[in-house]
């Protein structure tokens, strides 16, 4: 499992960074075949109280899929975020076992 965090402009947070890493950790335990996980966690100045953005790229194998969330806060932004990933992740693996059963 390898994991890369950044925090863009923003302050570290080990706390944010111990939370995204025990919500991804079940993302690999699921999915054995992802090579690694890039978090970028940005701030952005939104008048509508938004603004605490979470950007996620995950490498496997074929096409990298990435994932973003713009959220008033950063938990909410990370869940977000995952629940794009695991969705593109569902598609990927249900056409990895397409291809795999018409082979």
């Amino acid at each position: 499992m390898n994991i890369n965090i950044q925090f863009v402009k923003v302050k570290t947070s080990e706390s944010l960074s111990k939370f995204i890493t025990e919500k991804l950790q079940r993302i690999f335990n699921n999915y054995e075949w992802i090579i690694r996980i890039d978090v970028f966690i940005k701030v952005e100045n939104d008048p509508t109280e938004m603004g605490n953005i979470c950007d996620m790229e995950v490498s496997l194998p074929g096409p990298k899929l990435f994932a973003t969330s713009n959220e008033k806060n950063y938990e909410m932004a990370v869940k977000e975020t995952i629940s794009d990933i695991e969705r593109q992740l569902k598609k990927r693996k249900a056409k990895f076992t397409d291809q795999n059963i018409s082979s």
